[in-house]
């Protein structure tokens, strides 16, 4: 056991190109042969890089400082481990969310509804926001795919019968994470209101420049995930108006339905909001929930277009986060709470991924992938379900969102106590 600890060692490090110095050392438990690591680089590894010296010259370092270098190239050698699948698995996720949103936005740029620089604009804003979730996420499972391939390969056993635990290990992806925990505080903090801030602004534009006769005929379209649905089967652009126009809005537990043969845009001063006249028709208010629909007809009838009425949504998540801060509302509540625990999921979920990735050699990474989604998925289920509470008011701001880590930090306390229980 120990040459084969003390091979998996040397090949290893010799794998992070480096050249190291390795002595064997005395049995530890009984059972593991513990192999003492005392690596240093050496310069002259760069002539003859397949030397391992068995024996510490009088001339080496003291053993302190040894240990120290063998640390350090143990931290990189993770780093780097790590970093290759989250390049790929962050890429990936990136790429489908962006295709995502292009679906939806170049549809509504497609339809006249919006216009294509402004639909290539939100794509890339809702990409920033969503980098919040995507680098934790990305992080999570590189380290689940990084270190579960180190115990597939028996590099993590060469480690831990070379002392190396797996708290020191977890230490390492500490670091890791802690420089990925700032990246996603700046985002959430400062890049999160400034990107919902720029939306705010384009949606404004939006209102300011809507123009129903650039809307494409004889085609249903949703404005702006409104949920307001239009259709008009002829657009007179000399004219300016809608004819056999449709148009659906769901107004809480009920659906509203206008069915009527005009609709244009009136005159409105800059201070009014935009309005559609709709002339000739018919207003339907259908009750998802009971009874309790209603009908009209009308020779004239004007409401506010979607986009309008939409606009408040966004005010608070384009808070400033010191004013969501000084906040007693609890919708302002929870999105504080949201932004600044981010950092916290991403380092807490670094942790957790170290013993979720344990596994045996050669045995298949499908059970451990599948463990960590689940633990993933639970973990967002319970910060969603959270948040909703404390925006309902159902859940004070203590303990608030900071009640939902409580699983994740007694899952990580379980998985670290239990193997030493066994023993």
């Amino acid at each position: 056991m120990a040459q084969f600890a003390y091979a998996s060692c040397c090949r290893l490090f010799c794998a992070s190109g480096i050249s190291v110095q390795i002595g064997a050392g005395a049995y530890r438990n009984r059972q593991i042969g513990a192999v003492f690591l005392t690596a240093q680089i050496n310069k002259t590894a760069q002539t003859q890089p397949d030397i391992l010296r068995y024996n510490i010259p009088p001339t080496a370092k003291p053993i302190s400082t040894r240990t120290t270098d063998a640390l350090l190239i143990i931290d990189r050698y993770l780093t780097q481990e790590i970093l290759r699948p989250f390049m790929l698995g962050f890429g990936l996720l990136v790429v489908l969310f962006v295709a995502y949103t292009a679906a939806i936005q170049l549809t509504q740029a497609a339809d006249g509804v919006i216009e294509p620089t402004t639909a290539m604009r939100l794509i890339l804003l809702n990409t920033l926001i969503a980098l919040e979730t995507l680098l934790p996420s990305a992080l999570y499972l590189s380290i689940v795919a990084a270190i579960g391939r180190l115990h597939q390969d028996s590099e993590m056993t060469a480690m831990q019968a070379a002392g190396i635990s797996e708290l020191r290990i977890m230490a390492a992806v500490a670091k890791l994470a802690l420089v990925f925990a700032v990246l996603v505080a700046v985002l959430s903090i400062f890049g999160r209101p400034w990107a919902y801030g720029e939306s705010y602004r384009l949606e404004s534009q939006l209102v300011d420049d809507f123009d129903i006769t650039t809307l494409t005929a004889d085609r249903f379209i949703k404005l702006q995930d409104s949920g307001y649905v239009l259709y008009a089967r002829v657009v007179d652009r000399e004219q300016k108006r809608l004819h056999d126009v449709f148009m659906q809005a769901d107004r809480g537990p009920k659906s509203e339905i206008i069915l009527a043969e005009e609709a244009y845009l009136p005159e409105t001063s800059t201070e009014e909001d935009r309005k559609v006249k709709f002339l000739r028709g018919h207003l339907y208010l259908l009750n998802r929930e009971g009874p309790g629909d209603g009908s009209m007809a009308f020779k004239e009838l004007i409401t506010h277009i979607p986009e309008a009425e939409k606009l408040s949504s966004y005010k608070r998540k384009a808070e400033p986060t010191a004013s969501l801060a000084a906040s007693d509302q609890p919708k302002d509540i929870a999105e504080f709470q949201w932004r600044v625990s981010t950092p916290l999921a991403t380092i807490l979920l670094a942790l957790l991924a170290v013993p979720l990735s344990r596994s045996q050699p050669r045995q298949s990474r499908f059970g451990i992938f599948f463990s960590a989604i689940v633990v993933y998925a639970l973990l967002l289920g319970l910060i969603g379900a959270l948040r909703n509470a404390i925006e309902q008011g159902t859940l004070s701001a203590v303990p608030g969102l900071w009640s939902a880590y409580l699983f994740p930090l007694v899952l990580l306390a379980l998985l670290l106590i239990l193997p030493k229980l066994k023993k």
